[in-house]
């Protein structure tokens, strides 16, 4: 998967905007929390999951989703190497993120 490709599927969710977020950009539907990050230099994104979540996502082979380091990766939040997720795969952990952060 694509950058562009990534992008796309985050602006197929309602009311998703973006803003610059440290050095990355940061996605949330509009009103709520962030839901997902890009680091269009690395190819990656952090997506907020809940531990089950990010523990089914982790599970993928090739050690392409991990959990982010430090404290961060204990509240779910879980590292992409967007060029080596299946499309699928990534459109249903944008879906889980996205809707978590409607709560």
């Amino acid at each position: 998967m694509e950058v562009e490709e990534f992008r796309e599927m985050v602006f197929s969710f309602p009311h998703v905007v973006e803003n610059p977020h440290f050095d990355r950009q940061a996605f949330k539907a509009q009103g709520k929390r962030i839901f997902t990050t890009l680091h269009q230099k690395s190819g990656t994104a952090n997506l907020k999951l809940s531990p089950e979540e990010q523990a089914t996502f982790c599970a993928f082979e090739g050690n392409v989703i991990y959990p982010v380091a430090n404290k961060w990766g204990q509240q779910g939040w879980t590292t992409f190497e967007i060029a080596e997720v299946p499309g699928e795969l990534m459109l249903n952990a944008l879906e889980s993120a996205y809707n978590a952060s409607l709560r």
